[in-house]
């Protein structure tokens, strides 16, 4: 199973790919797509196109999107609502499955804690793919997590159809 994990920004969109196969799960690709400082349409057209672009190349069975944290900041909470609605129109396009998972839930399932700051999450995620250095952008290391987060959700899920505890 290919898994597209994506941490939704209105400026920076991090992306991860991952494989998951036989329990095991291998490292595909990650990066950032940077919007700029065009006006907001522009930018949003340029984070779609991007999208479909390395959706596209990595033809993944399942995406998985990180849901938006919403702090108090009104105006951030609409940026990234339309970052993610881009970011969601480009995945349906893509025809794989599409699954949400809140902040708290992926560093809970990469970390062991809902708390975990973005260089453990950065390391965690190294140590998880075996990666020589953790990914130099933390939206990158972000989107992996996302992916990871699925991986054990779709491992979790297959080993219960199995019966196995």
């Amino acid at each position: 199973m290919r898994i597209f994990g994506i941490d939704p920004g209105s400026r920076v969109c991090g992306y991860g790919v991952v494989d998951l196969e036989g329990g095991e799960t291998r490292f595909v690709a990650a990066g950032a797509l940077q919007a700029g400082r065009e006006a907001a349409p522009a930018r949003l057209f340029s984070l779609f196109r991007g999208l479909q672009a390395l959706l596209e190349e990595h033809h993944p069975d399942a995406i998985a999107v990180e849901t938006p944290f919403v702090g108090p900041n009104v105006a951030a909470a609409l940026r990234i609502g339309e970052a993610r609605g881009v970011v969601l129109l480009a995945a349906a396009e893509a025809g794989a499955s599409i699954h949400e998972y809140a902040p708290a839930r992926v560093k809970r399932a990469v970390v062991g804690h809902g708390t975990a700051s973005k260089p453990q999450v950065g390391r965690l995620v190294q140590a998880w793919l075996g990666l020589a250095e953790p990914p130099r952008s933390p939206d990158a290391a972000d989107a992996l997590a996302i992916a990871l987060c699925h991986a054990r959700a779709a491992e979790s899920a297959l080993a219960s159809e199995r019966g196995v505890a």
